[in-house]
């Protein structure tokens, strides 16, 4: 096999990361041939070119599954949205958005190198009950298109941050808390879908050098996402009936506690954790937690706001099943002794930012507040 080197510049200018002359050799992979690959790293955590960066440009970002990431902080035009579906008017004035089909390897690999991309993330997925209702295409997008931006990622050289999950554990793994490490073995298609991931990230950065990061995210609470099938939505969909109806139909038991957190967290412990030098990472996957709450437990702290509020529960067999195998508390310590990791929201402040919110949102598209 001829052999050649890569300078990886982009990649480690716009990253933080001090890529030190990524040697690389030309291999041969099942199913995508590259010229170049990035040469293995000699450790995670070593402390070769560890410092402040200079300073660079901003990173080129392609983001699957059209969630926001930090347009503003590195500039509206390098921060590309992209899914299958057309996104809302907002999504079109808040910078560019493109058609982007994780299953179509050649359409992801134009954009890649038209736009200059040195940051892939990679949100696309079936979440957990969906999933197990259509397991042939939670298989094909959660596995195949995660595939995909593998092979993407290691032929351009990329920083690849693919998002793990709560559903990444099972009924076997330790729930009170549950840490980093520990045996698994979820039992729904996304679970298997992210522990597949997080396994292949691992085993890309031991063998080739990849730039693979990944966070497990509890229970992700916007007002800007509509639920969409997965098993924590009840704790956006609450607030939404909250102020609408004044009445909530929870599919999950009143005790059902799981690790929830809001998206002004997520995204901030995301930016942080893409920019942090790979010199301060142990590990390549990390819980990162904020708070854990139950159905009830939530709808007191609403209550405090809005007295009315009636909840009613008729637990949902799937979705109860699946909350009951994942924990109950994230153990995150690793992430907050690595690179800094703290959240800014707990329950009550996560409350009243989403009653305040919907209500704001409610009222400018003119429809009744409860």
């Amino acid at each position: 096999m001829q052999q050649c080197v890569r300078v990886c510049v982009p990649t480690a200018a716009v990253l933080g990361l001090f890529c030190r002359g990524c040697l690389s050799r030309a291999r041969s992979l099942p199913s995508r041939s590259f010229s170049c690959l990035p040469r293995q790293m000699s450790r995670w955590n070593s402390q070769e070119g560890c410092g402040p960066p200079p300073p660079q440009e901003n990173p080129r970002v392609l983001i699957t599954g059209n969630a926001h990431f930090s347009e503003k902080q590195y500039g509206i035009e390098n921060v590309i949205l992209s899914d299958i579906k057309k996104p809302p008017p907002h999504v079109y004035s808040s910078g560019p958005f493109v058609y982007a089909d994780v299953l179509d390897y050649k359409l992801l690999r134009e954009l890649i190198v038209n736009n200059r991309i040195t940051w892939l993330v990679h949100y696309s997925a079936l979440l957990s009950a969906v999933g197990e209702a259509n397991v042939a295409l939670a298989r094909k997008i959660n596995i195949t298109g995660l595939h995909n931006v593998l092979d993407l990622a290691l032929e351009n050289c990329l920083r690849l941050f693919v998002p793990s999950t709560i559903g990444a554990f099972g009924p076997s793994s330790p729930r009170d808390p549950a840490p980093d490490l520990c045996v698994q073995r979820p039992r729904t298609i996304y679970g298997v879908s992210k522990v597949h991931g997080e396994l292949m990230g691992e085993y890309l950065h031991h063998k080739y050098g990849l730039d693979f990061r990944c966070l497990r995210y509890p229970g992700v609470i916007s007002v800007n996402t509509t639920p969409g099938g997965g098993t924590t939505d009840y704790a956006v969909q609450i607030f939404h009936d909250a102020l609408s109806t004044g009445h909530h139909e929870c599919y999950l038991r009143p005790n059902t506690r799981l690790p929830m957190m809001h998206i002004s967290d997520c995204h901030r412990a995301t930016v942080e954790f893409m920019q942090a030098p790979e010199c301060q990472l142990s590990l390549r996957t990390y819980n990162i937690a904020a708070m854990s709450f139950t159905p009830e437990e939530v709808a007191q702290e609403i209550r405090k706001h809005l007295p009315h509020l009636k909840v009613t529960y008729n637990p949902d067999s799937v979705r109860q099943t699946i909350a009951d195998s994942w924990p109950v508390r994230f153990d995150d310590s690793n992430a907050r002794r690595d690179w800094g990791w703290a959240p800014a929201f707990g329950l009550e402040e996560l409350v009243a930012d989403m009653l305040r919110s919907i209500r704001d949102k409610r009222t400018n598209e003119g429809l009744p507040v409860s």
